[in-house]
This record gives C-alpha cells, structure tokens and sequence, in this order.
C-alpha cells in the first residue's frame, strides 16, 4: 500500500502517530483514504500484537467493506480506525466473550448505544483489546487469551482492565482506543502505559439498550488519548442525555473542544500524596505529584495541600460488595440461561469467590452500601466548592511485572474453596485477595463511587524507564475545568508519551 499525496515521501507509520481527528480532516481531504488508514493500521499491528496481546480479535474484512461505504456527514471522526474494548461495548456479530471460558465463543446480537456513538462519529471499528475476565482486575491477564504486555517495557504489565486499549494506544498502533472505567479501568492503565485516559461523569456518555446501570453507575464507557483535542472531540460527539437512562448529565452546549483554552489561574487546586486507604504511595508517585505542584505554581496557580474528607477504606468495602452482589446476580441469570449449575471450573477463582460472597450479600447491606457513596459524593462536592481541582498521583507505584503475582497461594486457595467459608470469612477473604492490587491502584475508586470525572495524565517517566501519570478530579459535570487543565501541561511539553504524537500535517 502506498499512500498518495502529500506523504508520499513521510514515513507511513507516522502517519499512524497524528491525533485521530487530524486522521480524520485527510480523510475529509482525500489525501488519505479510510481504506489506506486502515491497511496501515492492520500493517502496524501486525508487527506490534505479536509482542503485546494487546488486541484479541479483528475484523478487517468488514471494515474495509464498511470504508468503502464511507459517507462525509461532517463526522469528526471520519473514517478513523478504532478498537473496542471486548468488555462491555458490543457490536453485533463480534466477539463477546467476557473473557471467560463459558463465553469463549460467544457472539453479541446486537450493538450497543455506546458503539452506536462511536460509529455515528465517524469511527470504524476494526477489532476488540484484551482484558481481564469480566473486568475485575487492574491488569490485563485473562486465562483464555494470555497476558497484555506494555509497549515501554514487555516485561511489564500495561495495567486494566482496559489494558489491550492503553498498549494500542501507547504503541501507536492507532490515535485512540475505546475503554471502560469503573474503578479506574482507563484511569490506572493509561499511568502505567504512558496515556491520556479520561473517566467522564456518571451519565455524560451513552447506556443501553440493555445495561443501563453498569456496576450501579460505577462503571462508564470512555476512551484513551494521546491527544488532548481528541479527547474534547470525542466527548463532543458523545454527550448525550437520554430520557431511558438512569443517571444523567446536563449537556454542555457549547462543546469541550471549542473551549480548550488554558484555565484562569483563579482556580485553587488542591494536591494530596496520600493514599485514600493508607496504603503505601511510591517515591515516585510523591514525585509526580510534587512536579505537577511545581509546575501549576510556575503557571500562576495556587495549590494548597489536602486531606481528603472521605473514609476510603470503608468507601473500599462498599464498592466490593457492590461487585459481589453484582457478580452473584450475573451468574444467577447465567445458570438460568446454561439450565445448570456453575461450577468453579466454569471461572477462574477471583469470580467464584464474588460469585459465592455476592449470595450471601442481603438487600440491606447492599442497600447501606450505594447510600455511602452518595454520602462520599456530597462530601466530595463540598470539597469542591474550595477546591474546584483535586491532583493525586494516578497510581502508587509503576506497572508491576506481567508474572507478579498480585494473590498469594493461600489465599487462591481459600478463593477456590469460598463457598466452605463463612459470611464473615467470605467478605474479609475478598478484602485480602485485593489488598496487593489495591495497593498499587489505590487513588481511582472514589471517582467511580461519586460519579466524578476525572482524568489521568502521562507526566513522569521514572528512573526505572517507565511511566506515571497524575490524576485530576472535579465536581460532577466539570470535564471542561479537567481538558483545560490537560491543555495546560499538554501545551507546556509536560505529557510525555513512549511515541510523541505528531500534529503536522
């Protein structure tokens, strides 16, 4: 394939390094063709998938047919490649798998609203990222697909669960990749992979037609970036309010990209090192957050020191009986469905053990646990009345290696045997199994729980050669006040990418 005009003499696989929507005005321009966009795409991956796994299935066939059928509507995203996330955004006719083995070669049936979205915009899809079974973790390690591997390092995990998104993305494979988020799936993968990952407000993007409250609202579909235009691009083309959804958002009318300006220095941000569940926080990550302190005073901003108002640690419990009640009522639907009982050997033992925990959850715990998020979101939103700008790191640490074990061999045990324990042992098991993982993620729950936005930018590479990013929140509804504030670092050379994006034409 040799693409016309203008790039004739560039490297072709720059090409692939533009932000998706200077991508997407070639198209428009027909210096490039979606069908060459996607070629190069498909070339690309095939010399970096081999070494990653971050991307399980493809539909190439397909997408070309579908470039050729292009139509310019205005679409911002006209014919840009994307890939999907395989959890959680179906498309009907691809994979569905949940990353476990029971589905391994299911098919979905139809096509959710958020994918609607995403094609609406101009996107062509062309395949599914790798992801943990059923979401669950903050690595990408499902059994039946193998290991994600992070493109800085291979040894390393890229994070998850979108992990397959952030080493696509981070490998310049392609521009942007699609994600969920909901413990901070997008957040804690995009600091370990070097990549911008927006988490939006709870009801700001598209539900449905089937999963309108996934994860009670904990979990939302998004994106990850190396651009910060794109992010605002796509968070144009897909807020939305929707009369059948559960939560929602008003719209900004006039739209995040116009207004990616750099942010009046009135705006007083609030900074804390501290993890929300007194864990351990990495010299590192202490570091990242004294630069981008250093920084935002270098620009005029005034930064004040914080403690968070929130009991994390509680906040922690109450978004793991959440996962365990919501783990027991999928199976429950399942066996109905298979007209048989599961057994252990139908999934691999962190969700056997939510799956026997998450029966023995009753409506009045559950019910006691959403109402603390609502009181942490109260409580948060205070904070941002002083504070309209909360800096943390994005992650304790740096990546762990893709043979760490993050569960110790008693305590797989006790997970594979859950239903012989008690109710008590059951939930202090769940809390011990996630404790090594927590340890390592601990800043992006609560943006989940209270339904925040909140953003993770690429801003250290440590000594180790691997990155860190910085985590920014807001109040509900304010991802304007966060894109600004990326804006800010991405105009001042302060996100620092494994390959720099290339804005050139």
């Amino acid at each position: 394939m040799q693409v016309k005009g203008d790039f004739m003499g560039d490297s072709q696989m720059d090409l692939l390094l533009k932000p998706a929507y200077k991508l997407a005005e070639l198209v428009r321009q027909k210096k490039l063709s979606s069908v060459e966009l996607i070629d190069l795409t498909f070339r690309k991956l095939s010399i970096e998938n081999p070494n990653l796994n971050a991307v399980i299935a493809t539909r190439k066939s397909a997408a070309l047919l579908e470039a050729n059928q292009l139509q310019d509507t205005g679409q911002p995203f006209l014919g840009v490649p994307i890939l999907l996330k395989g959890l959680g955004q179906s498309l009907k006719g691809e994979p569905e798998t949940y990353g476990n083995r029971l589905f391994k070669t299911a098919i979905a049936n139809s096509t959710n609203n958020y994918v609607r979205a995403l094609q609406k915009a101009g996107f062509i899809v062309i395949g599914q990222t790798n992801f943990p079974e059923f979401g669950f973790k903050n690595i990408t390690d499902a059994k039946i697909f193998g290991p994600a591997h992070n493109p800085w390092n291979l040894n390393y995990q890229p994070g998850g669960s979108s992990g397959g998104a952030a080493a696509a993305v981070a490998a310049g494979i392609l521009p942007l990749a699609a994600g969920n988020d909901g413990g901070g799936s997008i957040r804690i993968p995009a600091s370990w992979s070097g990549t911008i990952g927006l988490k939006p407000t709870r009801g700001r993007v598209p539900t449905g037609p089937i999963d309108w409250r996934s994860w009670q609202g904990a979990s939302v579909n998004f994106a990850l970036t190396r651009s910060v235009a794109d992010t605002a691009l796509l968070l144009d083309a897909l807020q939305t309010v929707q009369p059948a959804a559960v939560f929602q958002v008003p719209l900004i009318l006039d739209g995040f990209f116009k207004n990616l300006v750099v942010p009046a220095t009135k705006t007083v941000i609030g900074y804390t090192a501290e993890s929300p569940v007194g864990t351990p926080v990495s010299a590192a990550a202490k570091q990242a957050v004294a630069d981008a302190v250093a920084f935002l005073n270098s620009q005029g901003f005034a930064t004040s020191p914080i403690k968070l108002p929130t009991n994390g640690v509680e906040l922690m419990k109450s978004y793991y009986l959440m996962n365990e009640a919501e783990t027991a009522a999928m199976f429950a639907n399942l066996q109905q469905l298979l007209g048989r009982s599961l057994t252990r050997n139908d999934m691999e033992p962190l969700a056997w053990a939510l799956y026997q925990t998450g029966k023995n959850v009753s409506a009045a715990k559950y019910s006691q646990s959403l109402n603390s998020w609502d009181a942490a979101a109260y409580q948060m939103a205070e904070l941002h009345k002083k504070y309209p700008v909360i800096l943390t790191p994005t992650t304790a640490t740096v990546a762990p290696l893709v043979n760490q074990p993050l569960v110790n061999q008693e305590n797989l045990s006790r997970m594979e045997h859950a239903e012989e324990l008690t109710v008590n042992e059951q939930q202090q098991l769940i809390w011990n199994q996630w404790l090594p993982s927590l340890k390592l993620s601990p800043f992006t729950q609560q943006a989940n729980l209270t339904g925040a936005p909140a953003i993770s930018l690429p801003t250290e590479i440590t000594s180790s050669g691997l990155p860190l990013g910085i985590q920014l929140t807001a109040g509900k509804g304010q991802e304007q006040l966060l894109l600004q504030f990326a804006t800010l670092f991405e105009k001042e050379g302060q996100l620092k990418f494994l390959h720099p994006t290339n804005f050139t034409d």
